[in-house]
């Protein structure tokens, strides 16, 4: 981790997840792996991450942010950021081409949603979807009048918290096959409703599991959550799998947690010579939702 640099948080892509660092206008990666021993400190206090790639204007190192905001910024940037988000609904004019997209996070656990086309898997990958399918292709408001025909249609959600994803993660069929079943169902039952926009192109079924991306096959169950990062506060363990934001750190005594990589965005780190963990920690079952908790 580049000393002096500030962690913009996690980025996925077709090769993996890696850590984004910021410090003005430049930037580095820091690939992960799995298997990789983890271990940092937090020096000094948080600061607002800025706005797609834009450093805060709040003073030299942004506005101070409260340790447990999954959104890592502060309100006038949450609300520049807000204003030009296609997942908030705040944009119309995107001359863009969209997908329109079943997740599957878990057992019972599913959600419609629409992406830009030129972003590929890499939303999906953010999400923490474990299984999804395409649904079909179109101009940004055909994708959004489809979406909400599928979810209302089809009783889904077009958002699923962080917090219910880490819970069913524990419960994944070991069976791709049985992972697809339901991205399966619900594709059928939507292509055969009416009303679908005409300048929506219809996507055939093609189900893409994440479960080895992600690390997830054989991995031990999470036992429990971070719930905030503090001055001079350790994390440190085996990186055992990734999915969405989360990072899941093996500490070697049974004990495996859940660090949101967006509790991070905002920090410098530093290397921390053992493995000890000083930040908070609750268990799984009990998490509580985290203040500004992100979309989806």
């Amino acid at each position: 981790m580049p000393r002096g640099w500030r962690c913009a948080g996690l980025r996925w892509s077709p090769d993996g997840a890696a850590l984004v660092w910021r410090d003005g206008a430049r930037e580095r990666i820091s690939a992960l792996a799995y298997g990789r021993e983890l271990a940092f400190r937090a020096i000094g206090a948080r600061h607002c991450a800025g706005v797609r790639g834009l450093d805060c204007p709040l003073g030299p190192l942004g506005a101070s942010v409260s340790g447990r905001s999954t959104g890592g910024q502060c309100p006038d940037c949450a609300r520049l950021d807000r204003s030009r988000s296609v997942a908030a609904d705040t944009v119309a004019d995107d001359p863009r081409p969209y997908t329109v997209y079943l997740a599957w996070f878990g057992p019972g656990m599913v959600k419609v949603g629409i992406t830009a086309e030129a972003r590929g898997s890499a939303r999906l990958l953010e999400q923490g979807a474990v299984v999804f399918t395409l649904l079909g292709r179109g101009p940004l408001m055909a994708a959004r009048r489809t979406e909400e025909l599928l979810r209302t249609a089809l009783d889904v959600p077009d958002r699923v918290p962080y917090a219910a994803k880490r819970a069913v993660r524990a419960t994944l069929p070991a069976d791709p096959v049985e992972r697809a079943a339901e991205v399966r169902e619900l594709y059928g039952r939507a292509v055969a409703l009416s009303g679908w926009p005409e300048s929506l192109e219809r996507a055939a079924l093609e189900p893409v599991d994440h479960v080895h991306v992600f690390g997830l096959a054989g991995a031990p169950p999470a036992t429990g959550v971070i719930g905030e990062l503090v001055d001079g506060g350790r994390v440190a363990g085996r990186l055992v799998a990734a999915a969405g934001p989360d990072l899941h750190l093996d500490r070697g005594d049974g004990a495996v947690l859940v660090l949101d990589t967006r509790l991070v965005r905002g920090w410098e780190l530093a290397a921390a010579g053992d493995g000890e963990v000083t930040v908070p920690v609750r268990d799984l079952a009990g998490t509580d939702p985290a203040v500004q908790d992100g979309l989806f």
